[in-house]
């Protein structure tokens, strides 16, 4: 064999072990997350090894034409050793991040960007929290090692021939045109083939159902793909200015006919406290709590992960893009916001957070959408509480929460973002053994904090404000259960939201409208019947629209009454009845063409919308 022909076959062994590690990473992803899916086809595979193959080609680029450059350079020993290692390092970094979503893809529902954990005020949620995931999944980190130790023997290493050979011109000729055919198929396989434009994350639904696209994606193609976009939405243009406000108009003006009610406002944001947990015993406090509420029981998280709940409700702000509106440029935004509006009304407004300041960047949103007063961990004070992880036990910053309460100035706007039922899931050891464990990993602290929520409901309402307050309870998203309905794409969104008003029986009952995070700021006005004229996303209580809009990766996931709409690629993909087909089995796509034309032109125009007043900073009138 010539040498330039073993210096090709040591390339496609080395990038055939490549995609061997990819499909074994990809069925340990299967495996250790096999309730989150509802089946591993040949479809999945096929669709599976065109992002693997996409991904491996990018990233090696550098390598393959290290490889096959023309000349005789390749053949030095010195610069193949530097090949294969440098090749061994890059390739293990970017299979390294396979291995770290076998885990993280349970808290987050899809594949891992750099967005977040490279975001400003993320470094030390990330830092502090690899010891746990390093612990509690050893067995990941061990695979890991097995793997690294066995790719590195697998890696051929190059022959130099020690008799020197006669080029020739026609081997020359060879080599350039094998050079050049090379740097086509990079281009072709990189792309993903010779469509029109190269596959995205979102094509990852022409191979699999919505729930198992994680398993066609790969994480170092999500990386790539998203790496080097400065923005996560670009302006459409569906409809003119006239059409789009006919469609859909994100501007709600309120008018009471009755004089504003001056209640205290606090909204209690619950770390992970999903559907999946409620009325199954492990929240006896909160069942107790939404009997004497106005509870929504078709309630729903607008976003995946909590820093998108914080402007969901406080600012009635949608997760509509790939990062967090709190670490996109957008982030300074001018933004209708609770605090904004209700501090004009002469409302004194705080924010608390038990984790480190800076944790998740609440502290600078807080400052940002016009808060008063943050209070993190550095501001705790009271018994030593932290849990040696994350920050303060609740019980303990519920308490201290209490007492501030006491302190500010009436009426008061404050909310609350709860942390013990944030992994990895720590109570203090005086309640081991004393919360049900559950079905699920997180249950036993989900169990903790609902009790340290009937410890701080028994402290406030024994004061004067109490009965003056509303008290707004949400989720900031599910935790992942172990029930089939939990796994669907309206289960992954399913949270308690209620409405708790001491002094006002009228506020109690059951309603199974459609209501979102985003629909909390505008309801909340409109219950303490402030006129003011505002961008909202979302709608009130009182009005009669009934929808609910969720992103997640190139998909908007929207319900409108009883039916369920998948919106991706500027179509309708899929339209269900989630309430008579509750694992949303049946597309009535075709069957229904009229509620799937009308679902289209409103997506548009709320994207359309959303888009252009985001881009442009109109979020405010």
């Amino acid at each position: 064999m010539s040498r330039y022909k073993q210096s090709i076959s040591l390339l496609l062994k080395r990038v055939l072990i490549v995609l061997l590690l990819y499909q074994f990473t990809r069925v340990l992803f299967y495996f250790f997350n096999i309730e989150l899916f509802t089946e591993f086809t040949f479809q999945t595979f096929l669709g599976g090894l065109s992002f693997d193959m996409s991904a491996i080609v990018y990233i090696n680029s550098i390598f393959i034409v290290g490889h096959l450059l023309p000349g005789n350079l390749k053949y030095n020993t010195a610069y193949q050793h530097i090949l294969k290692v440098s090749f061994y390092l890059v390739n293990l970094l970017f299979i390294a991040t396979n291995f770290i979503d076998i885990i993280y893809y349970r808290f987050t529902g899809k594949r891992s960007t750099l967005a977040m954990i490279t975001a400003k005020g993320m470094e030390n949620e990330t830092l502090g929290l690899i010891p746990s995931f390093l612990k509690q999944f050893w067995y990941v980190t061990l695979f890991f090692i097995i793997i690294s130790i066995l790719f590195w023997f697998l890696l051929s290493n190059f022959k130099n021939n020690t008799n020197p050979e006669h080029s020739t011109k026609k081997d020359r000729f060879k080599e350039y045109a094998c050079f050049i055919i090379s740097l086509l198929a990079i281009v072709i396989i990189g792309r993903g083939g010779f469509q029109k434009k190269p596959i995205k994350v979102v094509d990852a639904i022409r191979y699999s159902t919505l729930n198992n696209t994680g398993l066609v994606l790969n994480t170092p193609f999500s990386i790539l793909t998203t790496l080097f976009k400065k923005e996560d939405i670009d302006k459409v243009n569906y409809f003119s200015e006239k059409e789009l406000i006919s469609i859909y108009n994100p501007i709600i003006s309120l008018k009471p006919n009755q004089p504003t009610i001056k209640k205290n406002v606090v909204i209690l944001i619950l770390e992970s406290f999903g559907n999946e947990n409620i009325g199954r015993g492990q929240t006896p406090f909160l069942d107790s709590l939404i009997t004497k509420s106005y509870y929504f029981k078709n309630g729903f998280a607008n976003g995946r992960v909590s820093i998108d709940a914080v402007p969901s409700i406080i600012s009635s702000l949608p997760s509509l893009m790939n990062n967090a509106f709190i670490l996109s440029s957008y982030s300074l935004n001018k933004t209708n916001s609770l605090p904004q509006i209700l501090k004009k009304e002469g409302y004194n407004t705080s924010f608390f957070h038990g984790a480190f300041n800076g944790s998740q960047n609440f502290n600078q949103y807080a400052l940002i959408s016009g808060f008063d007063q943050y209070y993190g961990k550095d501001q705790y004070t009271g018994h030593d509480a932290f849990d040696g992880k994350w920050g303060i036990f609740d019980e303990e910053f519920l308490q201290f929460y209490a007492h501030k309460l006491n302190t500010f100035k009436k009426p008061f706007f404050s909310s609350l973002f709860t942390i013990s039922s944030h992994f990895p899931y720590t109570i203090p050891k005086k309640y081991q053994g004393k919360f049900p464990k559950g079905t699920t990993e997180i249950q036993e602290s989900i169990a903790y904090t609902d009790y340290s929520l009937r410890k701080f409901f028994n402290t406030v309402k024994k004061e004067k404000w109490y009965k003056n307050t509303l008290f707004v309870l949400s989720s900031d998203h599910t935790s992942g259960g172990d029930k089939n309905t939990d796994k669907t794409n309206i289960g992954i969104y399913r949270i308690p939201i209620l409405f708790f008003d001491p002094s006002n029986p009228e506020l109690v009952g059951v309603t199974k409208k459609n209501f979102q995070q985003i629909d909390i700021m505008p309801s909340i006005l409109d219950y303490l019947n402030i006129k003011t004229d505002l961008i909202s996303f979302g709608k009130s209580y009182r009005s009669k629209d009934d929808f609910v809009i969720n992103y997640l990766q190139g998909t908007y996931h929207y319900i409108q009454g009883d039916y369920y709409i998948n919106f991706a690629n500027n179509q309708i993909i899929g339209l269900y009845n989630w309430k008579k087909d509750v694992l949303l089995k049946t597309n009535l796509m075709q069957s229904d063409k009229t509620r799937t034309k009308k679902a289209t032109k409103f997506l548009k125009a709320y994207i359309q919308s959303f888009n252009e007043r985001v881009i442009d900073n109109k979020l405010t009138l």
